[in-house]
């Protein structure tokens, strides 16, 4: 297996774009991550049409388009098969939520792509200081989207450099405590929603520290994409630089009126498109797997086990586990606890430990970032929430 330069995926030598430069063979996942590396590297299309490899691989080959394809058939066969309706219900209901956020995150995840060096990345979220955590957490907080919009955004933030710590911190703050949710949680919950907000902070940020020496013991994988830069070296400066040499830099409206609004939108586009195929499968595969729990569980489960006690807690888990599907979307079921049971820590590990134990976030980590870095995020996480939760349900 090979790893792509760009994106960082394994990818098979046999079936993978390649290109040869200066006598080394570089493998590519799409041509998406072959075109980045020639415009990184200065290389033009005169240079590479000799050397390049594209394999050919069928359009019905594609996971994203297999995993769909699964559940539309699933859906189709609901008309014929009564006992697949609440399938079919569910994952519509699921997709009514979602579709924005999923599309909200490929799209900013093809903004960045397109707009944002990867030298800038590696620069603000790639330092083992502390600050790069607080950074991460910031930015997740002022995000708009749910865990499964986040996704695309994170993966995309890993392929432009950012340290794995980084990553896992902007992934943790950005569904649990993002400005909307706080928000919606105030409205449900009154004053104590900031008890579930701040604790997610705290979580995303302690987590952050954690996995920062875990990476410097070497316990998991560090990213490979991060530049390493010039000592000295300044966001603000480069793009004054760039500015001045008139390089086609696309930040600000003078360049993209020089590039042209066809140019641009077809450069975002094209890095949404290459994000979908990484993450988009993974989603599907989720939602579906929630459908299924949500449509055949019984729901006596959800009424009579999930209240303040210990076996309520370990329920309200392994239903977060199952259910989680997005932040804003769970927060009303999240209040349904609340206001039946009266435990807020149960409803606290149900908003928090859905994100931390999701399988298509796990599997995103364990595919695109590291598989330690996949098997160490519930390790790490999970026992925070339970005992927040327990001080929850002790406190209120």
């Amino acid at each position: 297996m090979a790893k792509d330069p760009i994106c960082g995926m394994d990818v098979k030598e046999s079936s993978a774009f390649q290109l040869e430069k200066e006598g080394k063979r570089f493998f590519f996942c799409s041509q998406h991550c072959l075109d980045k590396f020639a415009q990184e590297h200065g290389i033009e299309d005169k240079d590479v049409t000799c050397c390049v490899i594209r394999p050919k691989q069928p359009w019905f080959f594609n996971k994203v388009f297999i995993a769909a394809a699964v559940i539309a058939g699933l859906g189709a066969l609901s008309y014929f098969m009564p006992s697949l309706v609440p399938f079919r219900n569910s994952f519509a209901m699921y997709f009514q939520r979602i579709w924005w956020a999923i599309l909200l995150g490929l799209v900013l995840g093809g903004v960045i792509d397109y707009l944002v060096p990867r030298e800038y990345i590696s620069h603000i979220l790639a330092s083992p200081k502390k600050k790069t955590i607080f950074y991460s957490v910031i930015l997740g907080f002022f995000m708009s989207a749910c865990s499964h919009g986040i996704l695309a955004l994170s993966i995309e933030l890993h392929k432009k450099g950012a340290s794995n710590p980084a990553v896992i911190a902007f992934l943790l703050a950005s569904p649990w405590a993002n400005f909307p949710l706080t928000i919606m949680l105030v409205g449900f919950f009154g004053l104590k929603a900031f008890y579930i907000i701040i604790c997610a902070l705290i979580i995303a940020i302690t987590t952050g520290f954690i996995f920062q020496l875990l990476e410097s013991r070497g316990l998991i994988e560090t990213n490979k994409n991060t530049l390493k830069l010039k000592e000295g070296f300044s966001v603000i400066k480069d793009i004054r630089q760039r500015f001045r040499k008139g390089d086609t830099f696309p930040i600000g409206v003078e360049s993209v009126s020089r590039l042209g609004w066809k140019t641009f939108l077809k450069g975002i586009f094209s890095g949404s498109i290459s994000l979908a195929n990484m993450v988009l499968w993974w989603i599907l595969i989720g939602m579906g797997l929630a459908s299924l729990a949500a449509a055949y569980i019984p729901q006596d489960i959800f009424q009579n086990y999930m209240g303040p006690t210990a076996l309520g807690l370990i329920v309200t888990l392994i239903v977060a586990t199952i259910m989680e599907v997005c932040s804003e979307g769970t927060a009303p079921l999240a209040f349904e606890i609340f206001r039946q049971t009266g435990a807020l820590g149960n409803s606290f590990v149900f908003l928090m430990a859905g994100v931390v134990t999701d399988y298509t976030e796990i599997g995103l980590l364990w595919h695109n970032v590291g598989k330690r870095v996949a098997v160490w995020l519930p390790i790490i996480t999970v026992p925070q929430v339970v005992l927040l939760g327990i001080l929850a349900n002790i406190i209120f």
